[in-house]
This record gives C-alpha cells, structure tokens and sequence, in this order.
C-alpha cells in the first residue's frame, strides 16, 4: 500500500503537468463562437486515477444564450472535474457492485482510490442519460448474415421510493403500487442447431435496451435496435414474448410479417391458472393433468386443451373464470404450435431475456431495503444495457467526441 501511495504521488505530479500543459495548448488554440466574450482564467479541481490536483483553463461566456464555456473541459471529456478514464471506472463500478456503498469500498481496496458513495451516485446520474440515449444513436445498420435474428422482451419490476408512485395503481391489498414495470428487450441471433436439432444462440449476439415508458415506447426502442442490427438483412425475424394482448399488438406494430412465438414458460403458467380455474390447486389430479397438457403444447396441441378444458368444465359456477383463463389460448392458437417450432429448429422459450432480467436489472436494483426513483434506476440499468451489450469502449469514445465537438476547432477529442 504504501509503494502504491508513493507511485501514485508521482504519477499525480506527472499528470497535473501533462494536463496543464494540455490545457494551455487547447486555449491558445480555441476560436472564440459568435458571441462568446472571454473572461480570463478560472480554476478547476481535477480527479484522476492517481489523485487531485488544481489545474488553470480560460472560461468563455455568451451573455444572449446565458451560458459559459470552458473550452479545455470539453476537448479533455473531462465530467466534472473528472477525467474520463476515472470515471469510467467508477460508473463500472457504481454499476456492477450491489450497491453505491459497495462500488465505494472497492474503489479504495483495489486502487486506493478515494471517493464518496455519494460522489459515485452522481457521476453514474450524470452519465446515465447518455447511457439511455445510446440505442437510438445514428448510424448505419450492421450488416447481418444471420438466418435468424429474434427480438424478445419482458418486464420486471422495480421497488420505487413513495413519492415515484402517488397516483399510480397496483397490486397491494389498497389498490396502490410499490413498484415501477421497466422494460428489457434483447435481439439475438442463431446460425446452428446441435446435432439433436437444439438451435444455438450465437455466441455474444445478445444485445439489450431498457425502458421505463409505456409498451408503445418500447416497442419503438426494440425495433431500432433490431434495424440497428441488421433485421433488413436476416433471413427471418421471430418475436419471441409474452403472449399478453398488448405485446401481440407491439409486434404487429413493430415486426410485421415476423413470426410470433409465445414464450413456452409464459404458457405453462397460464396452464397452471387454466387447471387451478378448473379444479383448484389441491385436486389430486392437478399434476397429472398437468403433465399431459404440457406434452399437447408441444405436439401443436393446444386446441385440444381449449376443446377438454370446455368439456370437463361442469360447473356453471366456474365458467366465467375458465373461459378468462382460457382466453389465453384461444388468443394465441397460431402462436403456440410449439410442435411446428421446435421442428423449424426454432427457440420456443425466453431464457435469454429472463436471465437478462434477472442479472440487467434484478442483481442491481432488486437488492434488498433498496427504493428507487425512476431516473436513478432508470441510468443505472441503461449503463448496465451498455456494459452487457459489449458497447462499453464504444460507448466512452463516442462520448468523449460529443464533448470535443463543443468546439468548433477540435472537432475529435485527443
């Protein structure tokens, strides 16, 4: 630790030189815009992996649009006082670590690096709108050879602070809400079946966006990022996704002419709700009957059980809350011959996007205790995005071109 303490302290004299001296350059050759006035040399605290210093930069101000400039801050991507390979660092690790506490804890175990929870909390804020911004960059689509490419999407809720919620309904006793839906949808893609016929998801093909807005919003997302990757190229589009109403809806919207497929797990849950409006969680016969009904979905057998469950429903008393749960499948019919599917060689579950749920969002911001607000955990779990779509280095360079593109004479940062 203590050679650690004393690499650092020259690698921090080095650092506050190098920057200085790259600060004088960048104001000796900045051009003024329309309207800018200088007003002399102001200086600024700067945090770097090694440590802290005061370097001195030329402030610009514009009195018609009520804004200042400093030149420097812009063509060095510095956030705040902070150069951009610290704070990469440390949304990492406001990101990845359970939570703000954590990040800082690590932070100063493994690099001796000293900085608040609350200063990690409000540089991972500061980013955050960036982060979500990123699926609807411009650019050209990816090229796409893939013989598949699926786009798939689930909901998991979010645990929200008391005032996030006022107004909004729920599913406590009350009728008020705890939680807030946010959206994650992935697009994949699958070359290959194994040799049992299995399809294979293509190896670091999975990328992710969030959202926090209606379904209509997502859905907007989920097609951008699909086009993003290439779906005017693949030779066929699935919409693998719940098979509620509203999502049908979405892909029609969204993916048209693509095939739906109604998430197998989602389907056996609603089978369970099927049997329970039949004849009640106890019934001796519940996981017989169960078990052969799961086997007819997967022999395209669907209609079969919309046609027994009408048959063995006696009970008037019953028939209101049968032909609900029923109306699952008969909705969906086209949808769930899963028979057909796993023949074509096709995914008939939503593993991907599930256990996207659960490590995007559940082992971030499903910790226990925590409450969140919308736009907190909305910038954690688009950086998160980010990071599990392997865009993390792209991610960073593009931001430090948007700062240097502030000026007009340093179009790229350095």
């Amino acid at each position: 630790m203590l050679l650690r303490t004393a690499l650092f302290k020259s690698g921090n004299a080095l650092m506050e030189c190098l920057l200085q001296k790259s600060a004088d350059q960048i104001d000796a050759d900045y051009q003024a815009k329309p309207g800018q006035h200088y007003k002399g040399p102001d200086e600024l605290d700067v945090s770097t992996i090694f440590g802290g210093f005061v370097i001195y930069r030329n402030y610009w101000y514009d009195p018609k649009k009520k804004q200042g400039h400093f030149p420097v801050d812009c063509a060095l991507a510095l956030e705040a006082g902070h150069t951009p390979a610290l704070t990469r660092l440390v949304c990492l690790e406001g990101i990845d670590e359970p939570s703000f506490e954590k990040a800082q804890e690590h932070l100063r175990e493994t690099g001796g690096i000293e900085i608040s929870s609350r200063q990690i909390q409000r540089l991972v804020q500061r980013v955050g709108p960036g982060a979500k911004n990123w699926p609807e960059r411009e650019g050209r689509p990816e090229p796409c050879d893939a013989p598949i490419m699926y786009a798939s999407g689930d909901g998991s809720g979010v645990t929200m602070r008391p005032e996030e919620l006022v107004g909004r309904k729920g599913k406590q006793t009350d009728g008020s809400a705890k939680t807030r839906l946010a959206y994650l949808g992935c697009i994949f893609t699958q070359h290959q079946r194994d040799e049992k016929g299995h399809p294979i998801r293509d190896h670091n093909s999975t990328t992710y966006i969030s959202s926090f807005g209606t379904s209509e919003d997502f859905g907007l997302l989920l097609r951008k990022e699909g086009q993003r990757r290439g779906s005017g190229t693949a030779g066929k589009i699935i919409l693998l996704i719940d098979g509620a109403a509203s999502l049908e809806k979405l892909g029609e919207i969204n993916f048209a002419n693509c095939l739906q497929i109604v998430d197998f797990y989602h389907a056996l849950e609603h089978l369970k709700e099927l049997l329970e409006a039949l004849w009640g969680k106890g019934h001796r016969d519940f996981k017989m009957h169960y078990s052969r009904w799961k086997k007819l979905l997967l022999k395209d057998g669907v209609q079969k059980i919309i046609n027994q469950a009408r048959q063995w429903n006696i009970s008037p008393a019953s028939d209101q809350e049968v032909e609900k749960a029923l109306g699952y499948f008969v909705r969906n019919i086209k949808r769930m011959q899963y028979g057909t599917f796993r023949k074509a060689g096709y995914f008939i579950g939503s593993g991907v996007i599930e256990a996207g749920c659960k490590t995007v969002i559940g082992s971030r911001c499903k910790q226990s205790g925590m409450r969140w607000s919308e736009k907190g955990a909305e910038n954690v779990i688009a950086l998160r995005c980010v990071r599990s779509s392997r865009q993390w280095d792209n991610f960073w360079k593009s931001r430090a071109n948007e700062h240097a593109a502030r000026n007009d004479a340093l179009p790229l940062a350095a």
